[in-house]
């Protein structure tokens, strides 16, 4: 199979129900302090993977954890994964710093991201 690789799983977002609750279990989990803290995102480095909480209503939808594939190319590899059968969640929009996120189904229902930088 040709097309365009990815450069890993490097975000996985978690749903929470109350950030200033969760905040502190990740917090001992990891070993660190959240990087981004705010009301509609708490974000963690650790080891080179991004782990973020969102609050109900952060990200449509969100029910379970939902990792995130690095990809050069957003489109490229969104037309790539709809051609084999996957169906597109969210279209590309941008998060801020010109970061493009999107999110689509495998046949199962299973949400899985993308992110260009």
């Amino acid at each position: 199979m040709t097309g365009s690789t990815t450069q890993g799983i490097k975000t996985v977002l978690h749903p929470v129900s109350d950030l200033e609750r969760a905040k502190p279990v990740y917090a001992a989990l990891l070993g660190v302090q959240p990087q981004a803290d705010s009301s509609y995102y708490v974000g963690f480095e650790a080891e080179g993977q991004q782990i973020g909480l969102v609050p109900p209503g952060g990200q449509e939808g969100m029910t379970s954890p939902v990792t995130f594939w690095h990809v050069p190319d957003i489109e490229a590899k969104l037309a790539e994964v709809t051609a084999a059968g996957g169906a597109v969640k969210d279209a590309p929009h941008d998060v801020g710093g010109g970061r493009l996120v999107a999110t689509f189904t495998d046949p199962d229902g299973n949400v899985l991201g993308l992110i260009q930088d």
